[in-house]
């Protein structure tokens, strides 16, 4: 089917989902309590792996307690695509609202400072509501022209990658390929501007990225450590985006600082307190997270002499104080 036919027949859905975008909140919710019911108890839309994932990651749960977790991840899940698609059209005040940032002046001292900052984002919560974050920014920083944004891989159906585009932009918010990323942040250095950038870290590293193992949710888990690198590679402040649920199309997200200097971490050092950091994110409100990926589908193994840095043991709590 040539793009041009794709284009065609995606043009209905694309009015459709422009309209759902100007509905009041309420009329969205209904929709997406419609649903929940549709995707959950009528086709079951990944139910099995949903399952599986809280089994082996809460085996200290009761099944009562995963099912009722389980239940609210579908009811979340739901939401979080009606509540991505009134992205298109939603008024900045309205946002503010139901997107609320602690600590965004973080982002205007390191600017004002000529530092640029990574910002550690994971699929928790709604992370397309992150790209409200210029929303929070002081007048001043946006009128410098600094560049706040994340990196993406392009989709690969041109239509469905210009909406995301659109949905993700709505505010600002710069999109910057992953294949061209560093290039850009090299550029936008070069101008005399910063760059706050995202980097979502919770996906499952490709093959060849095994190298950084940690117990993680009661997995042996490699974690993607291209986020550490280019922070250590380009002396960035780095921060954790602690997002929680605080109501129905209401959350907060704190921005949690790691570290002033990247250059002076050791290396593996950022990316477990990531790993830590989401860990306790997901066991606050083990709901929010995306249970529908296949996350351990690659088999990972602990390496010979492996240590838990992200749950060391009590005595090793007490050497390292001395």
């Amino acid at each position: 089917m040539s793009s041009t036919t794709q284009n065609i027949l995606l043009k209905p859905l694309g009015w459709m989902l422009n309209l759902l975008a100007r509905m009041p909140w309420w009329v969205l919710y209904a929709h997406a309590s419609v649903l929940f019911f549709l995707i959950y108890y009528v086709v079951g839309y990944r139910r099995k792996v949903v399952r599986q994932n809280l089994r082996e990651c809460f085996p200290e749960k009761s099944e009562k307690e995963r099912k009722s977790i389980e239940k609210e991840f579908f009811r979340h899940f739901a939401d979080m695509l009606f509540e991505t698609i009134k992205l298109l059209h939603v008024k900045e005040d309205d946002m503010r609202k139901h997107m609320k940032f602690n600590g965004a002046e973080y982002f205007d001292q390191s600017f004002v400072n000529d530092q640029s900052v990574m910002l550690y984002i994971s699929h928790f919560c709604n992370w397309e509501w992150i790209t409200s974050l210029s929303l929070w920014l002081s007048p001043e920083t946006l009128a410098a022209g600094h560049l706040l944004g994340s990196s993406y891989l392009p989709l690969h159906n041109k239509w469905f990658d210009d909406l995301m585009m659109k949905i993700r932009t709505h505010f600002g918010f710069r999109l910057i390929s992953g294949h061209h990323v560093l290039r850009t942040m090299l550029m936008t250095k070069k101008t005399g501007k910063q760059i706050g950038i995202g980097f979502i870290s919770d996906q499952h590293p490709l093959p060849n990225d095994q190298r950084h193992i940690v117990k993680f949710l009661n997995h042996p888990t490699a974690i993607i450590t291209v986020t550490e690198t280019i922070a250590r590679k380009l002396d960035m402040r780095v921060v954790y985006m602690h997002m929680r649920k605080v109501g129905r199309g209401r959350y907060e997200c704190d921005v949690v600082p790691l570290c002033d200097h990247a250059a002076n971490t050791e290396p593996g050092e950022l990316t477990d307190t990531y790993a830590r950091l989401l860990e306790d994110n997901i066991h606050e409100q083990p709901a929010y997270w995306l249970w529908t990926h296949k996350r351990w589908k690659r088999k990972v193994e602990y390496p010979p002499g492996f240590v838990d840095r992200l749950h060391p043991a009590p005595d090793d709590d007490r050497a390292s104080q001395k």
